[in-house]
């Protein structure tokens, strides 16, 4: 385990943010059932990244990457139905992507997992899937085992789980030969992740139409094999714009590599943050956020209400800003973040009174009352990537340095992390303690 201690020093400047962890599993699937050999490139290894990558290695294809040129290169001419053990990580989207495509393929697979993974719910897989020619066997998680093949037909599921549920079947069900439909029950939940997958699908040559209820999928289509670049990831640029957010001096941050047009969800958080009091512009094709009120109390912050239900991802950052702005910020519809790799609400309430400012759980969510400074001192981290990142802002309000656990769950989504913070002038003293 690991430690991270950061400091409360910031001066700004320029950040290439790493590839989207969501459009490359994507793309990843999308090279893999195209059969054929497509190059990946602008890609990041990441854990998560990695877990899909073996996963489609296991149903027989084969990826070479080529770190000096972050390019993966996948040759899915092997791809077929075969007995194979996959091992997704503490990944919920390989998981949760790959159970119905091994299915579509005729697979008889195991699913293993790890972290909080085997904890993290199947159960709408394991109500669709058997009445759909798929045998599911577990015990409530993983391991699971699955065989037979899935077949066409008409998916009814609540819209107010993960996305990621949805969009494992939009991979599967264009491989069938007859047409399907997803049927929503409620309203979807984190819907710019489907739009992303419809989009990255349309661009292998795969349709699917949104309808009223749902989706509506034709049966017989093939994945064309194609070469891509991954975009930029929106839900890591949210840190750094927390950070611009609580520089003590108003140090400018500068985010290269984003797509302005890009479908992912977390693009929002460029109005949220501009909501707390964030100036936020485009300056070319490069992302330029500053605090122009950084002298001010609270730093010209103020807090409001967040409806989380579309940007789970981006709750932790939120939550480290809202606990340094003026007045209450309240996250609302964010009960999914209870089943992440940490209960990401328990999580950040505990930091941030761990810290010295003020916050508690709800049913769906959380309510922080902003503090001008808090003290600091040793917080856990709950090997969540994205709890250990977004405290890193909280240091820059600290009268002392502010310690977190579990610093190597970083490598989960974004390597580089503490490398490119201290680019910025952050401070990130990693502590190996054994």
């Amino acid at each position: 385990m690991a430690q991270v201690v950061y400091g409360q020093t910031f001066s700004g400047g320029v950040v290439h943010i790493p590839p989207s962890k969501s459009a490359a599993h994507r793309q990843v699937l999308c090279a893999a059932l195209s059969r054929g050999k497509c190059t990946l490139s602008h890609v990041d290894m990441s854990e998560d990244i990695k877990a899909t990558v073996a996963a489609v290695t296991a149903l027989g294809v084969q990826a070479q990457y080529d770190e000096q040129t972050a390019t993966l290169t996948l040759d899915a001419t092997g791809l077929g139905s075969r007995n194979a053990v996959i091992d997704c990580g503490e990944s919920g989207s390989t998981l949760r992507f790959l159970i119905p495509i091994a299915a579509a393929l005729g697979a008889s697979a195991r699913f293993w997992g790890h972290g909080r993974l085997p904890q993290r719910p199947l159960g709408i897989y394991a109500d669709l899937l058997p009445s759909h020619g798929v045998e599911f066997r577990t015990q409530g998680g993983l391991p699971l085992e699955i065989s037979g093949r899935l077949k066409s037909g008409v998916y009814r599921l609540p819209g107010d789980v993960s996305s990621q549920f949805v969009t494992g079947l939009l991979f599967a069900l264009p491989l069938l030969p007859e047409d399907s439909e997803i049927i929503l029950l409620s309203p979807l939940e984190s819907k710019g992740y489907v739009d992303l997958t419809l989009s990255i699908l349309k661009e292998y040559g795969v349709a699917a139409q949104e309808t009223a209820q749902g989706y509506h999928i034709p049966g017989g289509q093939r994945y064309t094999p194609k070469n891509s670049q991954v975009e930029g990831d929106w839900s890591q640029a949210a840190f750094f714009l927390c950070m611009a957010a609580l520089s003590p001096t108003g140090a400018p941050v500068e985010i290269q590599g984003l797509k302005p047009q890009s479908l992912q969800g977390d693009k929002a958080c460029v109005e949220l943050f501009q909501r707390f009091g964030l100036d936020i512009s485009w300056q070319g094709e490069n992302l330029v956020a500053r605090n122009l009120h950084a002298g001010e109390p609270f730093g010209g912050l103020s807090g409001f209400e967040i409806d989380a239900s579309q940007i789970p991802d981006m709750v932790p950052a939120l939550v480290v800003c809202g606990a340094f702005s003026q007045g209450e910020t309240r996250i609302v519809n964010a009960q999914r973040l209870r089943l992440k790799e940490s209960d990401r609400l328990a999580a950040m309430s505990d930091a941030i009174n761990g810290l010295g400012g003020k916050a508690e759980t709800t049913p769906d969510g959380m309510v922080i009352w902003g503090q001008p400074q808090v003290k600091g001192g040793l917080v856990q981290g709950k090997n969540d990537h994205r709890v250990v990142m977004a405290l890193a802002a909280a240091a820059f309000r600290c009268q002392e340095p502010l310690v977190v656990t579990d610093a190597q769950s970083i490598r989960k989504s974004y390597p580089g992390f503490f490398q490119d913070f201290t680019k910025l002038g952050g401070i990130a003293h990693v502590l190996d303690l054994g």
